[in-house]
């Protein structure tokens, strides 16, 4: 009678890659503006501009993403548990993002997304919103979004608990208000503070 061959473990302890390298270098947490058509990434073959544009620290990440057609904050950082604290679902962390939104949504719409709408992926988790006056600390963009003079604008202050992919757009469209242009101005207790597009600033020592 010819014996089996004896059954291996291989699989139950080999490793599974890391997403991203391992940095080995010290601690580095960085605020960063990235302005409108900028990728939120180091490299790009298509030539289009990156943080790398930017940004001259090496070693660090975007702990989330910002779409190239989005503004504002990212925090880029190799502390992989802040990187887990600020982008991971089940830590809900805030993050708020100021909206310009074609139209004028009245308290039912805003309540739709206050409530949570069901998207394509799936429900979304209840989201702070009011309106708000255009941000006096706001910038211009470049190029300038396409307005139709007759149709008014309105901005938001949404502050949403997850992140999906492209999610505050999909979530106005869904009420029937598309979103013009998109600023994410903070994640948890960090902000922009005054960060112009493009500029970016070594917190490090402070957190």
């Amino acid at each position: 009678m010819r014996k089996s061959a004896p059954k291996t473990h291989q699989s139950r302890f080999t490793r599974r890659p890391h997403a991203r390298p391992v940095d080995k270098g010290p601690r580095c947490v960085i605020l960063f503006n990235k302005p409108f058509d900028v990728l939120p990434q180091f490299t790009d073959e298509a030539g289009r501009r990156t943080l790398k544009d930017f940004v001259s620290k090496t070693g660090v990440y975007a702990a989330g993403r910002l779409d190239r057609d989005s503004e504002g904050l990212m925090v880029l950082t190799n502390d992989g548990a802040l990187q887990a604290r600020l982008t991971q679902p089940g830590k809900r962390t805030g993050k708020i993002y100021f909206v310009q939104v074609e139209g004028e949504p009245g308290e039912q719409d805003l309540d739709a997304l206050r409530h949570g709408v069901t998207l394509k992926d799936g429900p979304t988790l209840p989201a702070h919103v009011e309106q708000v006056a255009e941000p006096d600390w706001l910038w211009l963009r470049d190029p300038p979004i396409r307005e139709r003079k007759s149709i008014p604008t309105s901005w938001l202050k949404i502050t949403l608990y997850e992140g999906r992919n492209r999610q505050v757009r999909r979530m106005t469209a869904h009420i029937g208000f598309p979103t013009l242009r998109l600023i994410r101005f903070s994640m948890g207790n960090l902000q922009l503070d005054g960060l112009a597009p493009g500029e970016w600033r070594d917190i490090t020592h402070l957190i």
